[in-house]
């Protein structure tokens, strides 16, 4: 049965794996993310060690990217805030070592389609995959063909409406200052508390308060995004991954705030269109299967 190679890249780590074409994984590693140099060639040392002779290759990496096969920059990340990684060449290394077909998509791009053929979008013609942690993406999904046009879709950098309690925090996006990304990411967290959302104890609240303020305002900022969304897609599912949505009891904040904004007018349970990922922590890494599927 054909091997394909696995890359899921990420902003604080890089997952790599083997698997077959029927989504059985056997074997995986983690590397943290540091330069490209390191990364890419610890991936194509392991790689070489475990043997494999791929039919494929799927990338599903942090963007932006230049996803334009008649590009001369094809398989290149763009212009990013990720230090070191500007201009970086992720397909052509591995292209070069193995003579093999290379599949390139966003990290969301591929969990999006990984999510809608093996997990939670089973069953539906639609789907939207958001992940919040160290950036915020989206990949939307429908009759299994990815959306894009000029580029990949940055639904991170849309604009939402500022919340009460946050009208001082300028956001950290480099680019647009407080974009979705910019207010609601890991990074803007740790730069508002010092904490990550899932580590902050309750434990810290006034004993007249039973819910953390905190989370419930990263839950109401991605409730905004969900409702728009929702008005310009109207996906059949939408599936929240990545880091941040690990802390406890945020998808119900969401769900929550979600119904609230869309004011009775879109349709649909929010408990069965918004949900986790189907797949668990193993949707990036089957994207970028399913990546390399579509082109092994």
């Amino acid at each position: 049965m054909p091997q394909y190679g696995l890359i899921e890249g990420g902003g604080t780590k890089f997952m790599l794996g083997i698997a077959d074409e029927n989504a059985v994984i056997s074997a995986r590693l983690r590397i943290a993310t540091t330069t490209p140099g390191e990364v890419l060639s610890a991936a194509i040392a392991w790689f070489r060690e475990a043997g494999l002779q791929p039919a494929a290759i799927g990338i599903a990496n942090f963007g932006p990217l230049d996803l334009d096969r008649t590009s001369p920059s094809w398989g290149h990340v763009t212009r990013t805030a990720k230090p070191h990684w500007d201009g970086a060449d992720l397909a052509g290394p591995f292209a070069r070592t193995f003579n093999c077909p290379i599949g390139l998509e966003t990290d969301v791009g591929g969990a999006a389609l990984a999510e809608s053929r093996w997990g939670a979008g089973r069953g539906h013609n639609s789907l939207l995959y958001l992940t919040v942690g160290t950036g915020v993406g989206g990949g939307f999904v429908h009759d299994g063909r990815l959306l894009a046009g000029l580029s990949h879709p940055e639904m991170g950098h849309i604009r939402v409406p500022r919340h009460q309690d946050d009208q001082g925090f300028a956001g950290v996006c480099p680019f647009h200052g407080d974009c979705l990304e910019g207010l609601a990411s890991g990074p803007a967290i740790m730069a508002r508390w010092g904490q990550p959302l899932s580590q902050l104890a309750q434990s810290q609240l006034p004993p007249s308060e039973t819910d953390d303020p905190r989370a419930d305002m990263i839950g109401w900022y991605l409730g905004q995004a969900i409702c728009d969304f929702q008005a310009i897609m109207s996906p059949a599912r939408i599936v929240l991954g990545g880091g941040v949505m690990d802390t406890p009891g945020l998808l119900a904040k969401v769900r929550r705030h979600a119904h609230q904004a869309g004011g009775g007018y879109f349709v649909g349970d929010p408990e069965k269109l918004v949900v986790a990922p189907g797949l668990a922590s193993d949707s990036g890494l089957l994207g970028a299967l399913a990546v390399a599927l579509a082109t092994g």
